[in-house]
């Protein structure tokens, strides 16, 4: 079985200190609330949940695996901003959304979900950049949302990674050349 708990302790590692807090909490809870049932609250508007959900999925799109959205981000993301963010955690990522928003509709005339996939990149990219108020500081924060969502789902550890449980198997003659992926467990 794959104990997201676990997972997210690997993703706070990869992080480092910048790591944003309610990740950190998350992994460091003795309670594995984190992946089970609904949030306790809804965090976002339903647009703010529609534009969330598309811009997760351009951050991990589907590929020849899975992306965002087929590994559950958008649901994880509203959990942990739920259960784990306190209200000030919150605000740079509804800040970010409300300013890409506002940055769609003044840029493409269309609501930022509905833009299409090329003018989405467009627009991550000027958070990225900081070219949106508080745009840096929401790309930091959602990035590493819906990265530690994807890897720390099953489609992630499964299909994107090469899923070997521990204690797996040695094998001391295992050619490098074989591994196609980076492996978890």
């Amino acid at each position: 079985m794959i104990d997201r708990r676990d997972a997210l302790a690997g993703m706070a590692a990869m992080f480092g200190a910048s790591l944003f807090a309610p990740i950190a909490r998350a992994a460091a809870a003795e309670v594995p609330r984190i992946s089970s049932g609904p949030p306790s609250s809804p965090v976002f508007t339903a647009q703010q949940r529609a534009l969330m959900t598309a811009l997760s999925e351009r951050v991990m799109p589907t590929t020849d695996t899975p992306g965002a959205i087929a590994a559950g981000v958008p649901e994880y993301i509203e959990k942990l901003l739920a259960d784990w963010a306190s209200p000030d955690d919150r605000k740079p990522i509804l800040a970010g959304l409300d300013a890409i928003e506002a940055r769609s509709r003044a840029d493409y005339k269309v609501a930022a979900e509905k833009a299409t996939p090329a003018q989405q990149d467009a627009l991550l990219t000027f958070a990225m950049e900081n070219k949106l108020p508080g745009g840096a500081d929401f790309f930091d924060k959602f990035r590493q949302l819906v990265l530690t969502g994807y890897f720390t789902s099953e489609v992630g550890i499964t299909q994107e990674r090469e899923y070997l449980p521990v204690p797996g198997r040695y094998d001391g003659a295992y050619l490098y050349s074989e591994v196609n992926k980076v492996f978890s467990s």
